[in-house]
């Protein structure tokens, strides 16, 4: 035992099963407490019960340290004499009483299904990428602990940092939410990615569904994206080509802007956040997807909303601005309130020099949208892609994946 130079904690050093350890890490990130405190705690409260606790299985027990207020270890090694019990067991019982008043909160779901518009007409700037990894983020386990990145830092990061560096992180548990990925772009890179098939053209899709001529539920072409760390909860709506014929198609249905709406409503209660993964086009389909992102009665703003996704140069800015126009317009002309909920910089390299700093620069000059997510260009992203597997399941740890997670959160 040793202590703090100002000796108001000592650090003891003790055993405890890894099981009730891990458990122990998770329990006081979930409630956000230090686990020091949550043994303090834990250990006052089983020195005030009147009678021993039934006996913890100790067995494997590993080496175990903590800060406690100084005298607490000593009087507690002297109660653990008194009640006949061994240090590492009285430990045990006061951890596993710590956790049995503490039970895991349950996972935060919104009062309304949140809906995020991930867009940009143009091409190759990411929107698949960021739409798949935000979905994971969404979707990870709420009794794991993930490295996340802390949102609030990543707009301080050196530019001559190395793109493989990642943010500043700390590890939380999972969100835990039950996740909806609609594949909106024809091209099917979202359902290619994940390692599906694209729907059959001569069978339903949502193309069908939003023109009026679907040939059953919407609800029997959803699929799961499989992995331990998602659950059951990461679900994709696969693309079909039909979608190229997608404005000619809303061009002669009734309140078309709403097709969209239409078409996902008997999926919302089944969901906590849907994700639309937008085509490169500025058409109906586009109106669609804006009008699903617009503020409900009842909603809190940015609940949902656009999410605008660019890369640091040029010709991204320029399609943003198109981007932003049709929006307004839409705001305007249909007296919606649609709010954007950031821009996320994508892509991102500072050894590219010159045009992409200052390029990030401009992106973060802009305060309404705000830059809200800065994702690296690194290899992690392309080989899970060729691979057909979730970011976050290939490279759970790499930087892509914690940023994104910080993204999620920010979002959340």
């Amino acid at each position: 035992m040793s202590s703090t130079p100002s000796g108001e904690r000592e650090k003891v050093v003790s055993k405890l099963p890894p099981s009730l350890q891990q458990e122990l890490k998770v329990r006081t990130a979930q409630h956000r407490v230090d686990i020091q405190h949550a043994v303090e705690e834990g250990i006052s409260a089983w020195r005030a019960l009147g009678s021993n606790l039934p006996a913890v299985e100790t067995a494997g027990a590993r080496s175990f340290a903590t800060w406690l207020p100084s005298g607490q270890w000593d009087s507690f090694r002297n109660d653990c004499g008194d009640r006949g019990v061994s240090l590492v067991q009285g430990l045990a019982q006061s951890v596993a009483l710590w956790l049995d008043t503490h039970p895991a909160p349950g996972v935060q779901r919104p009062a309304v299904v949140r809906r995020v518009v991930v867009c940009n007409q143009k091409g190759g700037v990411g929107k698949t990428a960021v739409t798949a990894g935000l979905g994971q983020a969404f979707a990870e386990d709420s009794e794991r602990l993930h490295p996340s990145g802390v949102s609030k830092h990543f707009a301080h990061a050196r530019k001559d940092a190395p793109p493989g560096e990642s943010p500043l992180a700390e590890h939380l548990p999972g969100l835990g939410l039950r996740v909806l990925l609609v594949d909106f772009d024809p091209q099917g890179h979202l359902t290619k990615q994940l390692g599906h098939d694209l729907l059959a053209l001569d069978g339903d899709s949502l193309t069908k569904h939003m023109a009026g001529e679907s040939k059953g539920k919407l609800a029997n072409l959803v699929v799961t994206v499989e992995d331990e760390r998602f659950g059951e909860r990461l679900h994709l709506l696969p693309s079909c080509t039909d979608a190229f014929l997608l404005d000619v198609k809303l061009s002669g249905v009734r309140a078309r802007e709403s097709g969209l709406e239409r078409a996902l409503a008997p999926l919302e209660a089944d969901y906590d956040v849907i994700l639309i993964d937008c085509p490169p086009s500025l058409g109906l389909s586009m109106d669609a997807a804006a009008y699903y992102g617009r503020r409900r009665d009842g909603e809190r703003p940015g609940n949902s909303g656009i999410l605008v996704v660019v890369q640091a140069e040029d010709s991204s800015a320029d399609a943003y601005g198109l981007l932003t126009t049709q929006i307004d317009d839409l705001r305007s002309d249909m007296h919606l309130d649609l709010d954007y909920l950031g821009i996320v910089v994508n892509h991102y390299d500072a050894r590219r020099g010159y045009i992409a700093t200052s390029s990030l620069e401009s992106w973060m000059a802009i305060r309404d949208p705000r830059v809200i997510g800065l994702v690296g260009d690194l290899k992690e992203q392309k080989e899970a892609v060729r691979v057909k597997q979730p970011l976050l399941a290939y490279a759970p740890q790499c930087s892509q994946a914690v940023a994104l997670r910080a993204l999620a959160r920010e979002i959340a």
